[in-house]
């Protein structure tokens, strides 16, 4: 298997919630962006967006509401256009196929920690840490994957220092939350990994 799978594996099933439409062009292929919704234990879904190329998409006849298993990898995309988040995080689609499954969201990713972890309390007194996973692709390229880690995690992963070699387990998840902006708040959305194990 690819050195660069076996650093940076996704596997998500769940539900289209929109249909993949353009997204960019590169490298005279087309790429296009879809919605998935995975749900949660808690019932709560996770609207993921999953980039996929156009060639993946010949032959599919794909309909909102469809059940759909995609494998790929998680990538990061530094936007410097000015508008929305500079980091965007997407699954990048490897292999799509619509079919009936049960919701799943498994990401296990092996990187080196980028930035000094955090550890801070939410108002109900959890710990919880924060880091920044670069995982190595190919061509000397990496993606840089914001993770969140909770509880007894949270401790073990704030001691860790920059250059820590790490492989997690975990899963692929969006968060709302409220941002001020020019005085008003805006409700924004954060993806990132929520940690489940590591070593």
């Amino acid at each position: 298997m690819d050195e660069a799978i076996n650093n940076n594996y996704a596997e998500i099933g769940g539900t289209l919630l929109q249909l993949p439409y353009p997204s960019h062009e590169s490298r005279g292929e087309q790429f296009y962006k879809a919605v998935v919704a995975v749900r949660r234990l808690s019932g709560t879904d996770d609207k993921l967006n999953v980039i996929i190329r156009e060639k993946l998409l010949r032959g599919l006849t794909l309909k909102e509401a469809d059940r759909v298993h995609i494998f790929g990898q998680l990538r990061s995309f530094n936007n410097k256009g000015g508008e929305g988040a500079k980091l965007v995080i997407s699954l990048f689609a490897r292999d799509i196929i619509p079919e009936p499954c049960e919701d799943r969201n498994d990401i296990l990713l092996r990187g080196t920690i980028c930035k000094p972890p955090t550890l801070r309390k939410t108002p109900l007194g959890r710990e919880i840490s924060d880091f920044m996973l670069a995982v190595n692709r190919k061509y000397g390229r990496s993606d840089y994957l914001p993770c969140i880690a909770w509880g007894q995690n949270a401790r073990n992963i704030s001691a860790k220092t920059v250059g820590t070699v790490l492989t997690v387990s975990g899963r692929f998840q969006s968060r709302q939350y409220i941002k001020t902006e020019n005085g008003e708040p805006v409700q924004k959305t954060a993806y990132e990994v929520s940690l489940i194990d590591f070593e």
